[in-house]
């Protein structure tokens, strides 16, 4: 295992630190860019998340669009996600045909997509991978549905035949319900084995159990988002065991922020990836290369 080199002290120390790992930017598969509206509600949400979450969630980067691209990109993103997904019938189809109006007007930015266990779905989902989605997101706990509802078997057809990668909230952290675990994702998998799933938060706190099918299923993968933060290992902490199988999954782990929904700032999350001292390899694949080869951006 090479050295680590330590993680950046803060946000101005970004591109120092990627061009002391020799990498041309970071592959960031998990940001959310919304409607101003809809992400003024979101914001609001977690202005009251001691009463759901039992802790303050300060959100860190509450500027505007302009600026937080601009951050984004002083960061050294050199593809900008804009991650959305619906609690309701009839919201994902508007919010897909505002996505690709985002990635149309936005230097940089993915074209990306979403769904909802609803008629028509499959439709709207073949209708944006024509269109060019390049990523879909969606969240179970928030949505309030399982991945293998009857409704969605279209849309899993789609993304399987196509190759195209879905972010997936399936974890228990930071609110179990229903649809949560790993147990769904498999009933998923027995049925679409070949869709290119990106389980995000490393799907905590089920850590192991995500782990287990990542490694039977070679197009599953993890995403860092919020892992290891200080924040986070306040209520969903990685089991020390967990770290010794991180090496041997490096190639299926892929850079996740949250942003600009996290309560710090963007370099501790990868100074937190930077403490768990995997070596500096480790993190340039996890930083720059899987995401990179999974989002089909090219080195520069």
């Amino acid at each position: 295992m090479s050295a680590t080199t330590p993680g950046p002290r803060d946000d101005a120390g970004i591109p120092d630190y990627l061009g002391a790992l020799g990498i041309p930017g970071l592959a960031d598969i998990h940001v959310h860019f919304l409607p101003d509206e809809m992400m003024r509600k979101v914001w609001g949400y977690f202005d009251g998340a001691e009463e759901s979450y039992g802790r303050a969630w300060p959100i860190h980067y509450r500027t505007t669009e302009a600026s937080r691209l601009e951050q984004l990109r002083g960061f050294g993103l050199k593809a900008i996600p804009a991650l959305s997904y619906p609690h309701k019938a009839g919201m994902a189809a508007w919010l897909n045909e505002w996505s690709a109006g985002f990635a149309l007007r936005t230097p940089r930015a993915l074209h990306c997509a979403t769904f909802y266990p609803e008629p028509g779905a499959g439709d709207y989902v073949r209708k944006a991978i024509a269109d060019g989605a390049q990523l879909f997101k969606v969240h179970l706990e928030v949505g309030g549905f399982a991945p293998d509802d009857a409704l969605l078997g279209e849309v899993w057809e789609a993304l399987e035949n196509s190759g195209t990668p879905v972010v997936i909230h399936a974890g228990s952290a930071p609110l179990s319900g229903p649809f949560t675990g790993p147990d769904r994702i498999r009933r998923l998998l027995a049925t679409h084995p070949r869709l290119v799933l990106v389980i995000a938060h490393m799907g905590m706190p089920e850590y192991d159990a995500f782990a287990d099918i990542v490694e039977e299923y070679a197009n599953v993968h993890l995403d860092t988002t919020m892992v290891g933060t200080d924040f986070t290992n306040g209520f969903a902490p990685m089991p020390d065991s967990y770290l010794a199988r991180l090496p041997a999954l490096r190639d299926r782990i892929i850079l996740g922020s949250d942003f600009p929904n996290i309560p710090y700032p963007y370099a501790h999350q990868l100074d937190a990836l930077a403490r768990l001292g995997l070596g500096d390899d480790w993190m340039r694949a996890v930083l720059w290369g899987n995401g990179a080869r999974l989002l089909g951006l090219a080195d520069e």
